[in-house]
């Protein structure tokens, strides 16, 4: 079971972590979500958790005092625990750092208000995690955003195990377009080639369809692809053809020729693919999103 602890001096907020995917993963027993209330470990007859700033300034500063003894009376972990501090300054989650979290047992989410925090409240967090470069009230909505991202990559959370295959910044390039019945709607086509059956063009498209989407929304996505020289020869030739779709794209054509494979891992390759349609059909093996075929994916 995957376990995120929450300490927050507004616990109400986190009804949404209560619905849904997440409420049926709780049920099922996939996961816990306990959401813990500093202001209880407060020592003053108020149970104030704030206070003016040494120096002065504007705002109120977080003292650390409670959020060190609802640290410390936090049981003992069963597994592998991760302290995780909100802040601005933090390191920015994205999807690669929503897969390193994944692998611990318990998370543990400080979340902050007001001005911030007393400094030496960072000595508790094994990590400081920002959501992105913007400003919120508090560190309750990042959590909310976190506990959902690292959640889906829980065995079991999700019933479909490819969903998060395939998702957009799960793998280099953001994912293809979906289409639904019915075929036609408000003059819109699904395109033909999803109506096919024909698994290996399906999955042609989707990855074509996929760096188009990618080129168009995300360049900067592109760019680092092709720094890292992370590109396979089925994926050169579906820039060629884009290319030839995409003037813009084809300014870009010096930098994935420099980063195809070479010739003779290309032939190696080809030659692997011939050998195992020959042993075992054009239709097995995996495509070239990475989902099997004979799985009707």
């Amino acid at each position: 079971m995957k376990l995120f602890t929450v300490l927050t001096l507004f616990p109400e907020m986190f009804a949404p972590v209560r619905e849904s995917i997440l409420k049926r993963a709780q049920q099922a027993g996939k996961l816990k979500i306990n959401v813990v209330n500093f202001r209880d470990y407060a020592l003053s007859k108020h149970k104030n958790v704030d206070d003016i700033p040494y120096g002065g300034g504007a705002g109120m500063v977080l003292k650390p005092e409670p959020l060190y003894a609802a640290v410390r009376a936090l049981p003992e972990s069963a597994g592998r625990r991760s302290v995780i501090l909100l802040t601005p300054q933090g390191r920015v989650f994205d999807q690669a750092l929503a897969a390193e979290l994944s692998q611990y047992d318990e998370l543990v989410f400080i979340c902050g208000h007001y001005e911030g925090y007393d400094e030496r409240v960072r000595s508790l967090a094994d990590e400081e995690i920002s959501v992105g470069d913007f400003v919120v009230t508090g560190g309750e909505l990042p959590a909310m955003i976190m506990i959902d991202a690292v959640s889906r990559l829980w065995p079991g959370v999700l019933g479909d195990s490819l969903s998060v295959v395939e998702e957009s910044h799960s793998g280099e390039l953001l994912e293809y377009p979906h289409y639904t019945r019915p075929p036609e709607f408000a003059g819109l086509q699904v395109p033909e080639v999803l109506l096919s059956g024909h698994h290996a063009n399906i999955a042609r498209w989707r990855r074509k369809e996929a760096w188009r989407r990618t080129f168009l929304r995300r360049p900067e996505i592109i760019e680092g692809i092709l720094e890292r020289l992370l590109l396979s020869g089925d994926d050169y030739l579906l820039l060629e053809e884009l290319a030839r779709e995409m003037p813009t794209l084809a300014e870009l054509r010096e930098r994935w020729q420099f980063a195809r494979p070479p010739l003779k891992a290309r032939k190696n390759r080809r030659a692997g693919k011939a050998e195992q349609e020959d042993g075992e059909g054009m239709n097995s093996g995996r495509d070239l999103c990475g989902a099997d075929p004979r799985s009707g994916v």
